[in-house]
């Protein structure tokens, strides 16, 4: 664990006017550095290493869809969470892709300081690096607590997101499939 970080957490308890010699503060800025450092994993990890060789061969060149993948991440303006799920599509040209390796790329961006619209486009352009897909979809949904513990308060607004890559993009029944698969096009 880095010393540092957890001396600067010391310092800002310091700046908010609490007395880190309290005895509920006294391991609070190890905590928080470590709490810190895991939150933002993602940036010890590279796609290579999360998908380690995970592509089988295949002659399916139909849509593959996983839904509801949660995801916890930290707005890079105010270091607080936003949480939610991320829908991930692509279309095949030959192999897919291991079934977790979509979770642990999504948990991979999400695990760094990221805005919601540059998190989609990185999910998107990874699983279409790694893939070579015909086309590679991606929607969010998420609560963003920036919006909901400060500033203006709305407790009960989501924010979507989407990329659409290839097939996705450049065919609206293949696009409005996908949607209607993730219950978003009703």
């Amino acid at each position: 664990m880095s010393q540092p970080l957890s001396q600067q957490y010391r310092e800002i308890l310091v700046g908010l006017g609490e007395n880190p010699e309290r005895e509920g503060l006294l391991d609070t800025p190890k905590r928080a550095a470590k709490a810190m450092q895991y939150l933002c994993h993602g940036y010890q990890q590279s796609l290579e290493e999360i998908v380690n060789g995970a592509l089988f061969e295949s002659d399916n060149d139909e849509m593959v869809i996983v839904k509801d993948i949660e995801l916890y991440s930290l707005c890079e303006h105010h270091l607080l969470p936003f949480i939610g799920k991320a829908h991930v599509a692509y279309i095949p040209t030959g192999k897919v892709l291991g079934l977790s390796k979509v979770a642990r790329i999504v948990d991979m961006y999400a695990r760094r300081l990221q805005i919601q619209e540059n998190l989609t486009k990185q999910i998107a352009d990874a699983i279409q690096r790694v893939t070579n897909a015909a086309g590679v979809a991606v929607v969010i949904e998420a609560k963003h607590m920036c919006m909901m513990m400060r500033g203006v308060e709305k407790q009960n607004s989501v924010m979507s997101s989407s990329v659409m890559l290839g097939a996705f993009r450049e065919s609206c029944n293949t696009r409005h499939e996908f949607l209607q698969l993730i219950g978003r096009n009703n």
